[in-house]
């Protein structure tokens, strides 16, 4: 998504349709913890992931395009979050620490990735021992979720790709209106 995405990513109805401050409550993320969101776009989660982990804790947004990392750089600036690290991505890395985080958030942002095994990788290799891989898909076994088809994926779809890279399946929260939230832990 280009930055012509990022209107979308901060509409106004965003809370009612995918209540993104309950999907960060519903995963208890300590204070003090280390995240990223990963496909950050932005900056959005990377917001309320910031003051959920407090000034203890880091987030890092990682993102493949240098006008969505400038909005989020833009976003901690005015929002003075000191707890972010912005960081350029690649088509096959996040490019983030080695067994570092203890959470990495994918937000409707999968089934974009052009090489995702390459990703699942590296973001294992960036999780700590027993860290969450977790990803918030648009629910394709809805038809009433008014998303493009290719937008949506299912829970058996999602974890047919990312349990073969050394994720465990762990649960799927499904609180939320319109989407997922599927839990692995590396």
């Amino acid at each position: 998504m280009g930055v012509g995405g990022a209107p979308w990513l901060d509409r106004s109805d965003r809370e009612r349709e995918e209540n993104p401050q309950l999907a960060v409550k519903l995963l208890e993320v300590p204070a003090g913890a280390t995240v990223a969101d990963v496909g950050a776009g932005s900056g959005y989660y990377t917001e309320l992931l910031s003051n959920r982990v407090g000034p203890s804790g880091k987030v890092y947004a990682s993102d493949l395009q240098p006008g969505m990392l400038r909005l989020i750089r833009e976003r901690i600036e005015k929002k003075g979050l000191t707890n972010v690290e912005v960081v350029q991505a690649a088509e096959d890395d996040p490019h983030l620490p080695k067994s570092a985080l203890d959470l990495i958030l994918l937000v409707d942002v999968y089934h974009e990735f052009s090489k995702p095994q390459e990703m699942l990788r590296s973001m294992r290799t960036a999780l700590k021992p027993g860290g969450r891989l977790v990803l918030l898909e648009f629910r394709k076994e809805d038809a009433s979720v008014p998303i493009r088809e290719e937008h949506k994926m299912s829970v058996a779809g999602v974890r047919a790709e990312v349990e073969p890279e050394g994720f465990r399946f762990e649960r799927v929260l499904p609180d939320l209106p319109w989407q997922h939230i599927l839990i692995f832990r590396k």
